[in-house]
């Protein structure tokens, strides 16, 4: 009896380690933030199909996209690389040749048939441009995924099941498959829901003003959501139907955030916080779920683990698949993320953040750090300005109604260049903490970590630590005219160096107009004067209610 267990044990061991490498389905929303699923806890939708998959696999809360913007953040899941190291930070650019994608890896190594199809994959440079654009791309052969792929199709979410069937035609029986299938739900502008939840009963998540526009604006967005889930089990039937769901390992998230003030566009947790359900029959165990940090570098290796495929050095993305296994697992310590150029956007005297801004960040489990290089520029939400949310939100604005908290971070300018937050304190990251003295180790350990995954990732914006200026003799105060710090504007306007600023010395050198609204905007303690918090991070602790 010994012998034959023993043996029996050898058997389901080499069964093991020569199992057929699951057949990879990986599937894509398009602006789709956290929670907002069912099975999330949002009663306010109903995502039924989503809401199975999770129950019978397992759902991440802690998912963060390599950047908040479709290309790059596309680039990452791809690569495994961070948008900056595949030089793909700008939003039209095509993904380099030399940068391999691990479907190319799985079609090469592990004989697997390969396709793309959906909503525009985004990778192949963008189709708007002058003509230069499209001479550049014919003449050098830029647009490579006709060559990576065996099956490319960009037709839209609407033909996914003749595109699917059509993969599955061209597919070799004998081969496992990867499939990318691309929704365009729920992009803006937000119209293709049938029956959207009721604006009246939606939940307002904390990171947005409760107003009617705004309402509005969340109705519609969930209602593409809904529609999508219906669309997502067309595609689970059409698979069931040509391949069989057995030894599929089926993937759901989203490209990056919603189309919403500080989601798409912005390195704050509604543009990079998106849904990941996993489903893997025999290897995942129904209703898992975890908090760990996962970031979209870490989608690849795990990719090539699950198919059995050793990883490259070259990609800096972390293999989750003994989480799903149910194996021991070491966590990341921070995830980072950049933004760049968005869309067609180019560079003018009138360029929004919206259009053109440069930023880094880094988050921990508590704590997060953006670094805007580019803060003089205006904010404005991407896509969706022009919506009933956003006019909502300058309406409020315009008449002084808006929360002070909102105010600094839509309508401060220039913006800050750090901004640091406390996610357990301030999940909704309206209260800036970086410059406080109390902050200034985790500061410091932020700014280090994002030091290293720049300088690794051969990034090109100045590095955010840097020597340490200079004592200046007979201890005059830091900071010049020439330093664009808001520290260094604080002590250059404080005159009277009384540690507060007067009216009189705010606005000095601004038009009267401009200087009444910032200065109301700032003062949230309604003393008629600006502390140092006020001006330098638009904070005070527990600033009194004004009447």
């Amino acid at each position: 009896m010994r012998l034959l267990s023993f043996l029996a044990v050898l058997t389901l061991i080499s069964g093991g380690l020569h199992a057929a490498p699951p057949n990879i389905v990986f599937v894509l929303s398009d602006d789709h933030s956290y929670p907002f699923l069912g099975c999330y806890g949002r009663t306010d939708m109903k995502t039924p199909h989503f809401d199975k998959l999770a129950a019978e696999g397992m759902k991440f809360h802690r998912m963060f996209t390599g950047a908040p913007q479709c290309v790059p953040s596309r680039a990452t899941f791809l690569t495994g690389r961070s948008a900056v190291a595949c030089r793909i930070t700008r939003f039209s650019s095509p993904l380099p040749r030399d940068e391999i994608t691990y479907p190319e890896i799985l079609k090469k190594e592990a004989g697997y048939f390969v396709g793309v199809l959906g909503r525009s994959y985004h990778l192949d440079g963008s189709a708007r441009g002058p003509g230069t654009t499209a001479r550049v791309f014919e003449e050098n052969n830029l647009q490579t995924f006709k060559e990576r792929f065996d099956y490319v199709d960009a037709s839209g979410q609407g033909n996914i099941p003749e595109t699917m069937k059509a993969f599955f035609d061209q597919r070799p029986a004998d081969q496992p498959y990867y499939l990318w299938v691309n929704f365009s739900d729920p992009h803006h502008p937000w119209d293709t829901g049938e029956n959207p939840p009721d604006p009246a009963s939606i939940k307002v998540p904390g990171s947005l003003p409760d107003l009617p526009g705004v309402r509005e604006d969340l109705s519609r967005h969930m209602g593409e959501i809904e529609h999508m889930d219906g669309d997502f089990k067309r595609v689970l039937e059409i698979i069931k139907d040509r391949a069989g769901l057995e030894n599929t390992l089926i993937v759901f998230t989203g490209d990056n955030g919603m189309a919403f003030p500080s989601g798409k566009g912005n390195l704050h947790d509604p543009g990079l916080n998106v849904p990941l359900i996993v489903w893997w029959p025999g290897v995942v165990k129904p209703g898992m779920e975890s908090r760990v940090l996962i970031s979209g570098e870490d989608m690849a290796p795990t990719f090539l683990e699950a198919a059995g495929l050793p990883v490259p050095d070259r990609i800096s993305g972390k293999s989750f698949l003994p989480l799903l296994r149910g194996q021991a697992f070491e966590p990341r310590t921070h995830i980072f993320a950049e933004r760049g150029p968005h869309g067609s956007a180019t560079f003018d005297e009138n360029v929004r953040a919206s259009g053109v801004d440069y930023s880094r960040a880094v988050r921990s489990d508590r704590y997060k750090l953006i670094y805007n290089v580019t803060p003089s520029h205006t904010y404005a939400p991407v896509d969706s300005a022009g919506g009933p949310g956003w006019k909502d939100i300058v309406k409020a604005h315009e008449e002084k109604q808006l929360a002070s908290e909102f105010e600094t971070l839509w309508f401060t300018s220039p913006r800050a260049i750090y901004e640091l937050y406390d996610l357990e304190a301030d999940p909704n990251e309206l209260r800036n903490l970086a410059g406080q003295p109390d902050m200034k180790d985790t500061e410091q350990q932020l700014k280090e970590a994002l030091q290293e995954k720049m300088i690794l990732d051969f990034d090109y914006l100045p590095l955010p630590l840097a020597l340490p200026p200079k004592k200046k003799a007979g201890g005059q105060k830091q900071g010049s005219k020439n330093d664009p710090s808001r520290e260094a504007q604080f002590i250059q306007k404080d005159t009277d160096n009384d540690g507060v600023l007067s009216w009189e010395e705010f606005s000095k050198g601004r038009s009267r107009a401009d200087a009444e609204g910032w200065f109301k905007a700032r003062d949230q303690d309604g003393n008629d004067s600006l502390s140092r918090e006020e001006f330098v991070t638009g904070n005070v602790p527990n600033p009194p209610k004004k009447p």
